[in-house]
């Protein structure tokens, strides 16, 4: 479970060496991060994924272990089977593959796995962009293994996703007995307004690639647990998911101009999570598209939908991604899994991306 590794990318790396790989562990405070490349030449594929994965809930309602595999029915369950450890699996097969079908292939191929994007994710995969910033190192092609297929594998690719920003939202009031609200000042009841006009407002329309940027609560705190006190503050957890047509800045801006106008007494703590990306029709998404028909006869949708991944980091050093990956109805629930056929079909078409992509 994150943040830890569980000596995943140890044996990643095991593998990945053997097929004549390169393999840096770019350790993070407690975080396992691992940079492995084969070749210097461009371009540069890169397949990017994490080995931490969500706690298990309550293990009484798991129909077998779910940190051992088990197979039933055509079925793999355990946690991680769907996000995001069949993927990174996959990755693994299909670079063994492509290596000893083209050894002097050209271009280059790298793997970039963290145990860190389950969590907070401020010490995994954005870290090692970090460094290989620093390097000047870039990443021409990024295939991001997140469970990106809805009914069946390949039926949904995302091409991007919305940036996310984040607010704690603290509103000052005057506490007191709820028998002399004139001698204190409540500041629920100050919010409620401007809460109420913020829940309405269209912060804009989104575009051709990007649903409409909304905005959402996700907790409110205040008071003393006593029903007969005023709470002296409120505090507030919001989240924008905003598209390509909205930016931090506006955003920020608009909501801080609201409560200034409704002469609220506060303090907000902001906090970026990554800005929109996009990566619009071109190479990588024909290679995987054409891929994807190759192996299951669909033509994959692109979507930008979803929450963040750590796309919206790579996308500092590279200008086309796109997450391919299992079917998503099981992941962070009891009893995830994927089937059988899709272990099979999935570093297939990361093998043959790599054949397209490669010369």
């Amino acid at each position: 479970m994150t943040p830890e590794d569980g000596g995943c990318q140890a044996l990643v790396a095991q593998r990945l060496a053997a097929a004549g790989f390169t393999c840096e562990s770019m350790r993070c405070g407690e975080v396992e991060n691992l940079w492995a490349r084969r070749g210097e030449g461009r371009p540069l594929l890169c397949f990017a994924g994490h080995t931490d994965v969500v706690p298990p809930g309550p293990l009484e309602q798991w129909r077998s272990d779910p940190f051992v595999p088990t197979v039933r029915d055509g079925v793999l369950y355990g946690r991680g089977a769907a996000d995001m450890k069949s993927s990174i699996a996959s990755f693994v097969v299909a670079v063994e593959s492509f290596v000893r079908e083209r050894p002097g292939h050209g271009g280059s191929i790298a793997l970039l796995l963290t145990a860190d994007e389950e969590g907070p994710s401020v010490d995994g995969t954005v870290r090692v962009v970090e460094r290989l910033k620093q390097r000047g190192e870039t990443i021409d092609y990024c295939i991001v293994g997140e469970p990106s297929s809805v009914d069946a594998l390949g039926d949904m690719i995302k091409n991007g996703r919305r940036g996310s920003l984040s607010g704690r939202l603290t509103v000052h009031g005057v506490q007191g007995h709820v028998a002399y609200p004139h001698l204190a000042s409540n500041p629920v009841h100050l919010l409620a307004p401007a809460l109420a006009e913020l829940v309405a407002i269209e912060w804009d329309q989104g575009d051709e690639h990007f649903p409409p940027t909304t905005w959402q609560v996700s907790n409110i705190r205040a008071g003393t647990g006593a029903n007969n006190v005023i709470p002296g503050s409120l505090e507030l957890d919001f989240n924008f998911r905003f598209s390509a047509a909205s930016t931090e800045a506006g955003l920020r801006e608009r909501l801080e101009s609201l409560l200034r106008r409704h002469g609220l007494d506060w303090t907000i703590s902001w906090t970026l999570s990554g800005h929109p990306f996009l990566t619009r029709r071109g190479e990588l998404v024909e290679a995987v598209s054409r891929a994807i028909k190759t192996h299951t006869g669909l033509a994959p949708r692109l979507s930008t939908t979803g929450g963040t991944s750590d796309g919206r980091f790579i996308a500092e050093i590279c200008p086309q991604i796109v997450e391919l990956g299992p079917v998503n109805a099981s992941i962070h629930k009891l009893n995830e899994h994927i089937e059988l056929s899709s272990l099979e079909r999935l570093p297939a078409i990361y093998l043959d991306t790599l054949r397209a992509l490669l010369p």
